[in-house]
């Protein structure tokens, strides 16, 4: 697979996982674009030895998690002047919601849900963690209970 089919197959997908760890639209772009510098160096290395989304998942994974691990050691400082929000027009009140929802979930699940909403097989989805598939299983019927929930108290 040539670098600009793997860009155009799995941007949307990898953002969308960014999105689900960070919920911030720019820093997820930020991260997804990070993710596909490395797939673009590591390419060449790839050896099969998993599926290529897969292999592209969890590289987005350790992306996500280390810019996680950088904001939270960054001191947290007000701007001096209050700016605007500036609201994405494309993405609508549920998806903003949902993506927040997700931002609250503890790491892994993050994950989890992240590529169980990408359509990753649960035994690639457990390969990327490191659970049973089983246990992935349960852990996608839980998290799924727990945003059912959410979006029924935010429906009302």
């Amino acid at each position: 697979m040539i670098f600009e089919e793997i860009y155009r197959t799995y941007w949307n997908k990898v953002f969308r996982i960014c999105m689900g760890y960070v919920n911030d639209h720019e820093w997820a772009k930020d991260i997804a674009q990070e993710t596909f510098i490395t797939i673009w160096k590591q390419l060449p290395n790839f050896r099969n030895e998993s599926a290529i989304g897969t292999w592209i998942f969890r590289i987005a994974s350790n992306h996500c998690l280390r810019q996680i691990e950088r904001q939270n050691k960054m001191p947290k400082t007000e701007l001096p002047i209050q700016l605007e929000d500036k609201i994405t027009p494309d993405i609508e009140n549920q998806t903003k919601f949902l993506y927040k929802c997700i931002a609250e979930l503890p790491e892994t699940d993050r994950i989890i849900i992240s590529l169980e909403l990408e359509n990753v097989k649960q035994a690639e989805i457990a390969a990327i963690v490191g659970l049973s598939e089983t246990n992935i299983r349960v852990k996608v019927y839980r998290i799924k209970e727990k945003l059912t929930k959410k979006f029924e108290k935010y429906e009302l």
